[in-house]
C-alpha cells in the first residue's frame, strides 16, 4: 500500500527535491508539500509550478508538523540542516536524504540529531542529470531508477519500510548498502567519472587554442563531458566528502592510464584493440542489464 503522508517537507527544492515532491503528488502519497530553498527565485518557481504548496525560509519551520522530511541539499550542508530541524521533529516524523555520499552524512547526523538519529533513514537516489534547479524537476525522474537505502542500527524496521515506501511511490527500485560500501562503490562509478569530465574540460579550456578545440568538438566529446555541466557546488562537496576513496580510485585510474600510455608508446596495436574490445563488451553487458542485482 502506498504510504500516506500528510505534510512533507522538502529542504532543498532543486532537481532531486522538486522531483521527489512531484512524484509523491502524482502518486497521491501526500497531502501538502512545504519547500525550503536558498534561492527565492527558485522557491517562487516551485510554488508557481505546483511543485510545493507552501514555502518557508527556515528548515525548522518547514519540519515542524511534518511526518516526512527530505534533506536534498549539498552534502556539506547536511549537518547544519539536521541541527536546525532536530528540535522541530515530532516523535513520529521520519527524515531521509538524497546525498551522494553516506559516511559523512551519517556522521553529521549522529552529531546533530542525538537520540533522534533513529528517525533518519539515509538514502541516495541514483537519478539526476546535468541540469539543476526546480525548473528541471520531473515526476518521472526516479521511475525505474535505483534508490540506495542505508539503514542505521538505530532505525526501527517500520521506519525503514515507511521511507522505502515513499521512494517506491516515486517509482524507484530499492537497494540497500552499508555506508562504507556505498561510498566505495560510488567513488568508482560516479565520483571519479565526474572528476575526470571536469578535469578534461578545464584542461582544454586553459589552452591557448581552446576556441579552436571546442569549435571542432563533436558527439564523442559531448557524451564524455556531459556530466561536467553538473552543479559545481554539489560536486565540490561530494568530492571533498569522499576524498579518501576518490583518491584511491584516481590512483588506480592513473595506473591504468600509465599502462595504456605504455601500449601507445610501444605501438602495440593488438593489445590496444584487445583492451578496447574487452571494454566494449563489458559496457555492452552493463547496457543489457547483465549486472543488475
Amino acid at each position: 500500500m502506498t504510504p500516506r503522508f500528510e505534510r512533507v517537507a522538502v529542504i532543498g527544492v532543486g532537481l532531486i527535491g522538486g522531483s521527489f515532491a512531484l512524484a509523491l503528488k502524482q502518486a497521491r502519497a501526500c497531502s501538502h508539500v512545504v519547500g525550503v530553498g536558498r534561492d527565492p527565485r527558485n522557491v517562487r518557481l516551485a510554488l508557481e509550478r505546483g511543485v510545493v504548496d507552501s514555502s518557508e525560509t527556515d528548515p525548522a519551520a518547514a519540519a515542524r508538523g511534518a511526518d516526512l522530511i527530505l534533506v536534498a541539499t549539498p552534502v556539506a550542508q547536511a549537518g547544519k540542516v539536521f541541527a536546525s530541524i532536530a528540535p522541530a521533529l515530532g516523535a513520529d516524523a521520519l527524515v531521509t536524504d538524497a546525498g551522494s555520499t553516506k559516511c559523512g552524512v551519517v556522521a553529521a547526523a549522529r552529531a546533530a540529531l542525538g537520540e533522534k538519529l533513529r528517525q533518519l533513514v539515509p538514502a541516495h537516489p541514483i537519478a539526476g542529470g546535468e541540469h539543476s534547479g526546480v525548473a528541471a524537476a520531473s515526476a518521472q525522474l526516479f521511475r525505474g531508477r535505483r534508490v540506495v537505502l542505508v539503514p542505521l542500527a538505530e532505525n526501527a524496521p517500520a521506519a525503514v519500510e515507511r521511507v522505502s515506501g515513499a521512494w517506491q511511490a516515486c517509482g524507484a527500485k530499492i537497494a540497500r548498502m552499508e555506508p562504507e560500501e556505498h561510498d566505495a562503490v560510488f567513488a568508482a562509478v560516479s565520483h571519479l567519472p565526474h572528476l575526470l569530465a571536469y578535469a578534461l574540460v578545464h584542461e582544454l579550456a586553459g589552452r591557448e587554442n581552446s576556441a579552436q578545440l571546442f569549435s571542432y568538438a563533436a558527439g564523442g566529446f559531448r557524451d564524455f563531458t556531459r556530466i561536467a555541466s553538473s552543479h559545481p557546488e554539489m560536486w565540490r562537496d561530494i568530492c571533498v566528502a569522499n576524498r579518501d576513496r576518490l583518491l584511491a580510485e584516481l590512483a588506480r585510474f592513473a595506473a591504468k592510464l600509465e599502462s595504456v600510455r605504455g601500449l601507445l608508446q610501444a605501438g602495440d596495436a593488438g593489445a590496444l584493440e584487445r583492451l578496447f574490445a574487452e571494454a566494449r563488451a563489458a559496457r555492452g553487458r552493463w547496457l543489457e542489464g547483465e549486472y543488475d542485482a
